[in-house]
């Protein structure tokens, strides 16, 4: 194995890397900071090194959608045990949306096998930071959304309407799920049209972060998004969409020294025989009225409902 003298040549080779990787010392201090983290996370080398993992500035958090920089991270469970630990949680990128990152926290030792520092690379767990495959021919035809540049309403028509096409050949199921924003009108009125657009843009990326590049997201309407899951199960579909919940609940942007949140209900459904497009939302948007008096109404606090339909 070659022996470069140059220390920034391991430096260069951790930058070229397509996933992140931070080393924190033992005081859980970030002391480094690769490209690839900074294009994960948003978040520059000058804005993370020397700061402690504890100050949340990324905000890792559990499958449960609970703060986990308190003794539970990665990091300080490697730290703890003394050995590498694997584990799935979310990041909080600097635009405000979630990111879900798979982990390895490392345990650094020097020579006498004592423990100098952890090592943590991650990479997005669906592999989205390149676009869909279908993505640039949907721009060049004028098909996106200009707001949120997911597939426009007329898209999302077209692509519910192909589904349900190879459903009638096939009988694979799949799975659509319905999410509105909570009174978007008053969220507009009181904080700006700006401040509404930027919130739709942070929703759009985590429902974007949370599917597998098989998976279609689409603007549905002003207030509602549409996923449509490829041969997704009653079950799988559940859980789906409790993972778009927590995430969505959860992403923020900041206005004028305030974070913002919204909240967001959820209704979803799985394709069935004799469906037509229309048939096929109007089930899935049951949810949404169902929940849509038990959902948090104030524009900045964050809360969400989720309902299935058979």
């Amino acid at each position: 194995m070659p022996h470069f003298q140059d220390p920034e040549i391991y430096r260069d080779i951790l930058d070229g890397l397509q996933i992140g990787v931070s080393v924190l010392d033992l005081q859980k201090r970030i002391v480094f900071w690769s490209d690839g983290a900074e294009q994960i996370t948003g978040y520059a080398r000058i804005d993370v090194l020397g700061h402690s993992c504890a100050e949340n500035i990324l905000l890792h958090c559990n499958r449960n959608g609970c703060e986990a920089c308190a003794g539970t991270c990665p990091m300080a469970s490697a730290l703890h045990d003394a050995k590498p630990v694997e584990a799935m949680s979310l990041i909080h990128h600097r635009s405000g949306h979630w990111t879900p990152v798979h982990t390895w926290a490392i345990p650094l030792r020097d020579k006498h096998g004592s423990i100098i520092a952890i090592i943590q690379t991650f990479e997005n767990e669906f592999a989205v930071q390149n676009p869909r495959p279908n993505d640039r021919s949907i721009k060049e035809h004028g098909c996106l959304d200009y707001t949120t540049e997911l597939p426009s309403h007329e898209m999302t028509q077209s692509h519910l309407r192909e589904m349900l096409g190879t459903f009638a050949e096939s009988q694979v199921s799949f799975g659509v799920v319905c999410l509105k924003v909570h009174e978007l009108s008053k969220f507009r009125a009181r904080y700006g049209q700006e401040a509404a657009a930027s919130m739709l843009r942070v929703l759009a990326r985590t429902l974007r972060n949370t599917t597998w590049p098989s998976d279609f997201v689409g603007r549905c309407s002003d207030d509602q998004f549409v996923v449509i899951l490829s041969s997704c199960s009653q079950e799988d579909l559940q859980a789906v969409s409790e993972r778009m919940l927590k995430m969505t609940t959860h992403a923020t942007i900041e206005w004028w020294g305030e974070e913002l949140s919204v909240a967001v209900l959820i209704g979803n459904t799985t394709a069935v025989a004799g469906d037509s497009v229309d048939s096929l939302l109007l089930r899935a948007r049951k949810g949404l009225n169902e929940n849509g008096s038990e959902s948090s109404s104030g524009a900045a606090a964050g809360g969400a409902s989720a309902s299935s339909t058979g």
